[in-house]
């Protein structure tokens, strides 16, 4: 664990305020649900909430059918990050943060989709840098449950001449729609 040199009271109803500095760095914003766990020496520990990232062992199975199936890199993540990944480099995309650009797209709670291979890739994750990689298509869908964007459905294709089209559409669709039921249960 990291010490931070900052100390702060419990108020009088229980709470504690969570430096400023703490919060950007975990980018933890107000409304964001947090875990609370304890351990055997008395720590108090606060952890980022993802509701979908409680379905990562579903979602790697679910991500490897929607590779299998379309022929092109899959992957599902949740508000934060890259939860599961398949048909591409787990190191380039499992974990790693997203980047700011698809962040917005799902805050928007947008349909995205490259359809030609003249058009700007969005980068994935933060670490994404489109000179050494580009994606000549992609799709990507947001993962909708009670109303709140809790991650996304995304096919990315390297390959020359590839189009992202209907059905490569309906197939993210369906992904992210069976996703949320399964967060509903």
């Amino acid at each position: 664990m990291k010490a931070t040199g900052v100390v702060r009271r419990i108020d009088d109803l229980g709470r504690i305020v969570i430096p400023k500095e703490i919060r950007r760095t975990l980018r933890i914003k107000e409304g964001d649900p947090l875990e609370i766990f304890t351990d055997k020496e008395g720590e108090v520990i606060l952890k980022k909430y993802s509701p979908i990232g409680e379905l990562s062992e579903f979602a790697t199975g679910y991500a490897e059918t929607l590779s299998k199936t379309t022929g092109h890199i899959a992957c599902i993540t949740d508000k934060d990050s890259v939860i599961a990944v398949s048909g591409g480099s787990k190191k380039e995309f499992l974990e790693q943060s997203l980047s700011p650009e698809l962040e917005k797209i799902m805050e928007n709670k947008e349909i995205y989709t490259s359809k030609e291979n003249n058009e700007l890739a969005i980068p994935i994750t933060q670490n994404d840098n489109n000179k050494d990689r580009r994606y000549n298509s992609q799709v990507i869908y947001p993962i909708i449950s009670d109303g709140d964007v809790i991650g996304s459905v995304i096919l990315l294709s390297k390959e020359q001449n590839t189009k992202m089209g209907d059905i490569e559409l309906k197939v993210v669709q369906s992904a992210a729609g069976f996703l949320s039921s399964q967060m509903e249960i």
